[in-house]
């Protein structure tokens, strides 16, 4: 027998909500959700050392009957709750041993990379009621290791490498998995979970469209309900922001001018690493831990999970402040969202959408000249609102406005020179200009970080630079691949080596270096050799 009090009211109010789940639906509950006191067990005891695992598992048995067991046996310790969960759901499994690689060994890398995609790829998905993945109705790309499932930003750069190895049902079939997920849920989320809802990554979904063969009037239709869906869920703070300079995901300037932000509707520890958050939460001394835990979530919607651009102390994560700042990649990527609304309007003859559409981008960018570039300093950066003026970090986020192509050339040339001077390293293009053990900061270097650098680079007349960037970021690759005989996540592009930082260990498979290498490949032909790796 146990006593009542804090947790059993909790533990009756965890099984109260997973017996109406089936009656009625509860805006999508996260495994913290519906799991509640033996979540909280679970991930504050690191039963399992990835605070993935638990949130990913499927019951076996309904919720309810779950949490009744819970109730009736209250398990203690490590062992007890390990054995209490394997029980009762499917765990899966950790990335793969290093000594089981996940293709045949010996290949190319470009025929690494194309012996990958099959082994990436995941048939459509009806999920088990309690799991918390979301319905996918065609096949789909992960990321791969701890990845198990679609992620929003990750796949416009996988995306990518699938066409060039004309993979283009694949492309088509994750499209239409991503119209779904904004038709059922108003957004695309982070990735394809529950927990993952309260929030989005980077707008992508605007270029993936200039990726599809799909231009009859039906399907131009489709995506262009999707992607005003999609901008709706990003401008749905406009109406309320006027009283306080930012609500939700909008920012209202000085001159009145509306920006964007990231922001997570939830401010609590994330499901996923809902430790690591409690912990930061607590050495933020002085702050409201619900405001911390929202500038955690506001950072994983930026993809930058975590980085130095965030913090007010480069070396301290308990200082991020994420809400707060205005992103310079983000608002670039929502320019080119309205700019590819109006040329559908305009191939579709709504006139007034186009009219709508052409102004909301001129004044966007109208605001980022104004606020995302620093006359003095000459380069793009971030907005700070407590500060009004710009961060002083320096990162590739501010190779974006050559990438979607509202830099003027002037800002173009000195964004080379910068990024020449300060962000080039021997291995690619580093992250951000600081080392703070973060893995969004230097020494490491992203896949597509690399190809919005050389894109921009390359779109604006600097090809030396461009090429600079992708041959060094290609020899690095094939390196690794050669030493390791995998594709990883990220890498240290000062040392030419694995990658290293963040929360969890080091992925291979890897969805987004795989579709950036690849096209690389096809780019600077002479940089690998196509000959296959000696055995280590």
């Amino acid at each position: 027998m146990f006593s009542t009090g804090p947790f059993l009211h909790r533990l009756v109010l965890a099984v109260a909500a997973a017996t109406v789940l089936t009656a009625a639906r509860v805006s999508d509950p996260t495994p913290a959700d519906l799991y509640g006191p033996l979540f909280e067990a679970i991930q504050a005891g690191k039963v399992f050392g990835d605070g993935k695992t638990f949130v990913d598992a499927v019951p076996r048995r309904p919720v309810a009957e779950i949490m009744a067991d819970y109730a009736r046996e209250r398990p203690e310790g490590e062992a007890a709750l390990r054995a209490f969960v394997e029980a009762r759901f499917i765990v899966p499994d950790a990335s793969p041993a290093s000594d089981s690689p996940l293709v045949a060994e010996g290949l190319s890398l470009r025929a690494h990379i194309a012996a990958l995609w099959p082994v990436l790829t995941r048939a459509p998905l009806e999920p088990v009621e309690g799991s918390s993945a979301l319905a996918l109705p065609s096949p789909y790309v992960v990321p791969g290791g701890r990845f198990r499932e679609i992620y929003y930003w990750d796949t416009y750069f996988t995306m990518l490498g699938l066409k060039a190895d004309r993979q283009d049902a694949l492309v088509e079939s994750m499209l239409e998995n991503f119209e779904v997920l904004i038709a059922e849920h108003g957004h695309i989320p982070n990735g394809a979970r529950t927990y993952y809802l309260s929030r989005s990554q980077p707008p992508f979904f605007a270029l993936m469209v200039g990726l599809s063969d799909r231009t009859d009037s039906e399907s131009r239709r489709t995506q262009l309900s999707a992607m005003q869906s999609e901008y709706a869920f990003w401008m749905k703070g406009a109406d309320c922001v006027a009283a306080t300079g930012a609500c939700d995901h909008v920012v209202r300037m000085p001159d009145g001018a509306l920006l964007n932000r990231y922001w997570d509707s939830r401010d609590t520890p994330r499901d996923e690493s809902w430790a690591e958050d409690v912990a930061t939460a607590r050495e933020a001394t002085g702050r409201p831990a619900a405001e911390v835990y929202r500038d955690l979530r506001s950072g994983a919607e930026s993809g930058w999970d975590f980085s130095s651009r965030w913090f007010d102390d480069p070396q301290n994560i308990a200082t991020l402040h994420t809400t707060e700042i205005v992103p310079v990649d983000l608002n670039s990527l929502l320019w080119t969202l309205e700019r590819t609304i109006a040329a559908h309007c305009r191939a579709l003859a709504e006139r007034a959408c186009v009219r709508d559409f052409d102004r909301r981008a001129g004044a966007r960018k109208r605001a980022m000249n104004r606020y995302l570039w620093s006359v003095s300093e000459r380069r793009f950066g971030d907005w700070d609102r407590r500060t009004g003026r710009m961060t002083s970090s320096v990162s590739a986020a501010g190779l974006y406005p050559l990438f979607t192509g509202w830099a003027n050339r002037s800002q173009a040339r000195d964004t080379a020179r910068q990024t020449e001077a300060v962000l080039i390293a021997p291995g690619g293009l580093r992250t951000t200009a600081l080392t703070t053990g973060q893995q969004w900061d230097a020494p490491n270097g992203w896949a597509p970080l690399q190809w919005v650098a050389i894109s921009g680079l390359d779109r604006y007349g600097h090809r030396a630079t461009a090429e600079t960037i992708g041959t060094r970021w290609l020899g690095t690759v094939d390196r690794v691949y050669r030493e390791t005989g995998k594709m990883l996540e990220k890498y240290d592009v000062e040392q030419q080596r694995p990658g290293g930082g963040g929360e969890y260990p080091l992925q291979d498979g890897f969805g987004w270096t795989n579709g950036v290498t690849r096209v690389l490949l096809d780019r600077y032909p002479d940089v690998v050799s196509e000959t296959a790796p000696t055995a280590p």
